[in-house]
């Protein structure tokens, strides 16, 4: 017993380590864009999520709707660190569908973890962690607020057993944006503001908090625990005036990881919907000077989004603002906007960094809710999933109302140890390698495709959307299925596509010359062996680079 107890304690001490490292790396974790009904074209509520890790595997998560005998208990496993037991609660009587992110309720939650103060990281001290919070709470909750009522009373109850994490919580008419973190080993539960969305703005968050001052006699639009200010007086992070707490200075004080990294993604999406605001923060999100105003919550959009607009917010590597690494030696010889990890890197006693785009190679999956209010929720819900890169995945619709999800996409389809070859991810993945060695010749290639699938769905959802309602009017349980089928399909057509794609790329770029082609079809010689290949060779940028540190290294000679 004796062994067993010590052997017990030292694989908990080593999880936690191996969490800490992982919680508290700012620079590797996600991305969310928060849009109000107002401030999109066809008045949808939206919200998107890259989940970006090293040790999460893409996939589409299931949750059937349920019913449980009175008195049943949940098991609860550490969402992104599998096989990891927590604890247990109790079970609910009822539950809802959940696809991914979403559920029947056209309900959804996203988050991002900004860490914090370590010292308020005790997962000994609870056994709800971030991922199991939101997927148990999707299961339960028929409303944006009733979501945050369930998640602050299941960590008061249960204990916090993660880091500091912004949520996005939507629902048909609203959105909100709440933060939270747990309260060490001084006690069980979690400290937290929850800050609605004005109708007609549009927010973001990226790992670093975000709630600043809010309002205190404002139940309507922020919610937040009795204790926040007294117990961050308490730990000694305040001592002002109740009216100038600010959540963020308490809790997650900024640094130049938390700006350049992580606020700078929030500046990019800000900048691509307002450029005056952009160009106002721009210094800012350089994360330079830590005196410079901070960004707003929210900010209202020049134009209303619709979804294709929001995904392509999610694409976004910096192009075109001070952050741009392409044209530098940081590009490589195909130019790419990717730098490799780690993001922090040191060369004669100084320290220097890569950017950290909003897409990014270490993306398991991404999403894009849309929850449409004018519609029935077996209807209304519509979760755009993709694996991988955010900027070479494609989005297909999953309606969150669906009874099954793709087997491409399915848990245990292959996972970190286990190649599959049916595998979405996997699928997705070694397109992405390709890309990434030859990122100016290829990307183009899988952005066109990219978006002709994606133009095509969009189109698509409004005649789905109608034939479901005629099936809706004589039986709810005909448009489910009708919907689910679709879903599926159009899915499973999208990942075939994808395997022709990689194989077409491979033939006409192979062993680095460019075969000819003509609408997808490669070009003979007159008998029949492949046509001239192209040589596209370095550009000039790059010449200039390979030139540079010896100029005489591969100089040919004079006649």
């Amino acid at each position: 017993m004796i062994y067993t107890m010590n052997k017990r304690y030292f694989l908990h001490t080593l999880m936690t380590l191996i969490i800490c490292v992982f919680t508290f790396n700012q620079g590797n974790a996600c991305t969310n864009i928060l849009v109000t009904k107002g401030a999109s074209k066809d008045g949808s509520t939206m919200l998107t999520y890259s989940a970006d890790s090293y040790q999460l595997y893409g996939e589409l998560y299931h949750y059937p709707a349920a019913r449980y005998p009175k008195g049943s208990i949940l098991k609860v496993y550490e969402w992104d660190v599998p096989g990891h037991y927590l604890g247990e609660i109790s079970q609910v009587e009822k539950t809802y569908n959940v696809i991914g992110n979403m559920n029947e309720k056209q309900v959804a939650i996203t988050e991002t973890t900004f860490g914090g103060r370590e010292e308020l990281y005790a997962p000994e001290n609870g056994i709800m962690d971030y991922g199991s919070l939101i997927y148990i709470t999707l299961q339960r909750a028929s409303t944006a607020r009733e979501a945050i009522a369930i998640m602050t009373s299941l960590v008061k109850e249960y204990g916090y057993a993660s880091s500091g994490e912004s949520f996005s919580i939507a629902d048909e008419n609203e959105v909100w944006i709440m933060e939270l973190i747990g309260k060490g080993k001084k006690e069980k539960g979690a400290v937290w503001v929850a800050r609605r969305i004005p109708d007609g703005y549009v927010s973001a968050h990226a790992n670093q908090a975000r709630i600043t001052t809010f309002p205190l006699n404002d139940p309507e639009n922020c919610l937040y625990s009795p204790d926040v200010i007294t117990f961050a007086r308490e730990m000694g992070y305040f001592k002002g005036k109740d009216k100038d707490f600010d959540f963020s200075a308490a809790y997650a004080p900024l640094n130049f990881s938390g700006v350049r990294f992580c606020e700078a993604r929030v500046w990019t999406i800000f900048n691509r919907i307002d450029p005056v605001v952009g160009k106002k923060y721009e210094k800012y999100a350089e994360g330079y000077d830590m005196s410079l105003e901070r960004m707003p919550l929210w900010i209202k959009p020049k134009e209303k989004l619709d979804v294709k607009q929001v995904m392509e917010l999610m694409r976004d590597h910096y192009e075109d603002t001070p952050l741009d690494t392409r044209n530098t030696i940081m590009a490589g010889a195909y130019n790419s906007p990717y730098g490799l990890r780690p993001l922090e890197w040191e060369l004669d006693g100084k320290k220097y960094f890569c950017e950290r785009p909003v897409s990014t190679p270490q993306t398991a999956f991404s999403i894009v809710t849309q929850s449409r209010g004018w519609l029935p929720d077996e209807i209304g819900g519509i979760l755009w999933f993709g694996v991988d890169d955010t900027y070479l995945t494609c989005y297909t619709p999953i309606y969150t109302s669906s009874t099954r999800v793709p087997q491409s996409m399915a848990v245990g389809n292959g996972d970190f140890g286990t190649y599959s070859e049916t595998s979405a991810f996997w699928i997705f993945n070694r397109l992405s390698q390709d890309v990434y060695a030859k990122y100016n010749l290829l990307a183009p290639e899988v952005r066109k495709v990219q978006g002709e699938i994606e133009a095509r769905n969009i189109a698509m959802v409004p005649a789905m959307d109608a034939a479901a309602a005629v099936l809706y009017k004589n039986s709810p349980d005909e448009a489910v299925k009708f919907l689910t089928d679709y879903s599926v399909t159009t899915a499973e057509a999208m990942v075939k596509r994808w395997v022709e794609l990689e194989g077409f790329l491979l033939v006409k770029y192979f062993d680095g010359v460019i075969h000819p082609e003509k609408d997808g079809k490669f070009i003979r010689s007159e008998y029949g062996g492949p046509g001239k290949v192209n040589t596209p060779g370095w550009d000039e940028r790059w010449r200039r680079e390979i030139v540079a540190p010896d100029p005489n290294r591969f100089l040919e000679p004079t006649e």
